[in-house]
């Protein structure tokens, strides 16, 4: 479907990052899932393409200009490699540079957010606790001031890249309940008292790491505090969204690549005398697969729009976060029924896709947040 959107320009970036997994990356992707990680300079390739730089100043290394179209195509294409957990490995930065980008000081940013873009080095965003999950408003990691320093006390988990790291941007109470309460603070992984424990045996994305994060009263510089006390949260609520958009274009591209697979298995395998894309019922598993395909496709192209005219669409984000999601758990259902028992062997893309749908069905705001939100946005 042609995209009334498109730019050369786009084309072009979207044509870069497609040949670049279709060579680097997707011919690998077996072994880095088995291994449960991918090799470092896939980041700094990525870095070298701009992957992370949108909306950044130049000076900090950024790409010096934002377009919510190819940020899009870049997690889709991504996606297409088979294995979500490459993008999850790699893009688990994207939710921490604009933090730093909007609140840090100019020592922090000069000094963080290049090697950040480039892949030199690993972010995360620290705001899920363990006993918390969506629940932000109610975070129980503390800060408080001691001199000229932040003493943090709690704990993080699920986070995204925690076991390699370096930077993190901590959520933390320094106000009283809610999320005008939070502050967020710039933390370095060889700070004092930081310790962190790998999350092993994950239903997917093997070869990104999550990990629990301690904070056992670790002490940072008065000056790590990103923005205002107990207003660092609510001035990066639009990140969030941003990161939605990143997980229904992830949705999209494991959507693709479950169908593309679908398609060229079934032009090969023949049962009862005929090729499968021969068989009436195949053929209308592979339309519905298409038409919810095609549907995503355009409701994410009028919200990168929207995002690009500076009209947050706040609820028609959330409605597509979990619309998404449940268009990829019925194609990626439909494309395990159409391989049969190919499908359910390890190291076959639709089988991974299939373990993959979970996690962005939860992550960046379940399907029931995501609902809430939704209708609260409606002003219903």
């Amino acid at each position: 479907m042609k995209n009334p959107f498109d730019t050369p320009e786009r084309a072009a970036y979207r044509e870069t990052v497609a040949k670049f997994v279709a060579a680097e990356i997707r011919p690998h992707v077996d072994e880095w899932d088995e291994a449960g990680a991918i090799p470092w300079e896939i980041h700094e390739k990525l870095g070298a393409l701009g992957f992370f730089g949108f909306g950044i100043d130049e000076k900090y290394g950024g790409l010096g200009f934002d377009d919510c179209f190819m940020r899009k195509d870049g997690a889709v294409e991504l996606s297409k490699c088979g294995a979500t957990g490459v993008g999850a490995a790699v893009g688990g930065r994207n939710i921490s540079t604009a933090p730093i980008a909007m609140l840090a000081s100019e020592d922090i940013k000069m000094r963080a957010l290049p090697e950040i873009l480039s892949g030199r080095k690993g972010s995360s965003l620290c705001i899920t606790e363990p006993g918390g999950g969506s629940d932000v408003a109610n975070l129980q990691t503390r800060a408080w001031k001691d001199g000229n320093h932040y003493v943090i006390k709690g704990s993080k988990t699920f986070i995204t890249g925690g076991m390699t790291s370096d930077y993190f941007v901590v959520g933390a109470r320094t106000g009283g309940e809610g999320l005008a309460g939070i502050s967020l603070f710039f933390v370095e992984a060889d700070t004092e008292n930081f310790s962190r424990t790998p999350l092993d045996r994950k239903m997917g994305w093997w070869c990104s790491d999550q990990a629990t994060l301690f904070f056992d009263e670790c002490r940072v510089p008065a000056e790590n505090l990103l923005g205002e006390e107990d207003r660092g949260f609510i001035a990066i609520m639009e990140n969030f969204n941003l990161e939605r958009v990143g997980l229904v274009a992830q949705a999209l591209g494991m959507m693709q690549v479950c169908f593309d697979e679908c398609v060229a298995y079934a032009r090969e395998r023949r049962t009862f005398g005929k090729y499968l894309i021969e068989h009436q019922v195949i053929r209308h598993k592979l339309a519905d697969m298409s038409a919810r395909i095609d549907a995503i496709e355009a409701l994410l192209n009028w919200i990168c729009w929207s995002v690009n005219e500076d009209r947050m669409p706040v609820a028609e984000i959330s409605k597509a976060k979990f619309h998404s999601t449940k268009a990829l758990e019925f194609v990626c259902s439909e494309a395990m029924q159409i391989f049969g028992g190919a499908g359910y062997l390890r190291g076959n893309v639709v089988e991974r896709m299939y373990r993959e749908v979970k996690v962005v069905a939860i992550g960046g705001g379940s399907e029931e947040i995501m609902r809430d939100l939704a209708v609260r946005q409606m002003g219903l």
